[in-house]
């Protein structure tokens, strides 16, 4: 796996040296290896998960600027995207956030074995959003989750600064979500800043970046409880 992956961060131009490959490979066998007696991924075959777990994760590096940055991922499941951010950028402080227990453990070991230093905690976005330890703490947000922008964004806003951004890696046919999603926007003290396609060579897999600036504080209210969130989206 190791070769494959410095092969192909090479084609989407995010080159990284042996230690970082060998991060990669040890993340992907944790990841299979664990994945027998808990639910991390759907994918288990090795080039599989460098490119669409490891490649697609990393894709924001080329277009947004993470150096030096203080970053949480919102509900980061088996890490994505925001450990692999980490490993092809290890000058970000990254925080890795996800409601379930078994999952953070699963990074903790992982981050342990590959010598990365990322802050792995166990919470809800809408409590942690509310807690002034996290509350607009962070200059990038990210999310890989699959609910609809308006929710997403209710959940991501509270964490970031004002002047930071709210990166939400989204599939294709995404127009309708973003036309949804401006009121949520609005009302978050967000605004829409640019929106990235992206697609992953030697297949036929592409995506949006959709990027949104906070542009002023976010109303205190703000993130609601879940059930309110999901039940009544902005």
């Amino acid at each position: 796996m190791k070769e494959f992956v410095r092969e192909y961060f090479e084609k989407i131009n995010i080159p990284i040296d042996e230690k970082q490959a060998k991060g990669f490979e040890k993340y992907g066998d944790m990841l299979i290896e664990w994945n027998t007696v808990m639910n991390l991924t759907g994918i288990t075959d090795k080039r599989e998960i460098v490119i669409k777990h490891f490649a697609d994760s990393v894709m924001p590096l080329k277009y947004f600027d993470f150096k030096g940055k203080s970053v949480i991922d919102i509900g980061t499941g088996a890490g994505f995207p925001g450990l692999p951010i980490k490993i092809a950028e290890p000058d970000t402080d990254m925080t890795l956030m996800d409601s379930l227990l078994k999952r953070i453990n699963f990074l903790n070991a992982v981050c342990d074995n590959i010598d990365i230093e990322a802050k792995c905690i166990h919470g809800r976005a809408e409590e942690l959003g509310q807690d002034k330890n996290h509350r607009e703490k962070y200059d990038i947000a990210v999310s890989r989750a699959v609910a609809p922008l308006n929710v997403l964004m209710e959940y991501a806003m509270p964490f970031i600064k004002k002047g930071g951004i709210f990166l939400a890696l989204k599939g294709p046919g995404i127009h309708d979500e973003i036309e949804r999603s401006h009121n949520a926007c609005t009302e978050l003290g967000g605004s829409m800043v640019d929106i990235k396609l992206v697609e992953l060579p030697d297949t036929d897999l592409h995506h949006c970046i959709v990027a949104f600036e906070k542009t002023d504080d976010t109303p205190e209210k703000y993130p609601r409880r879940s059930k309110k969130i999901e039940r009544t989206p902005l």
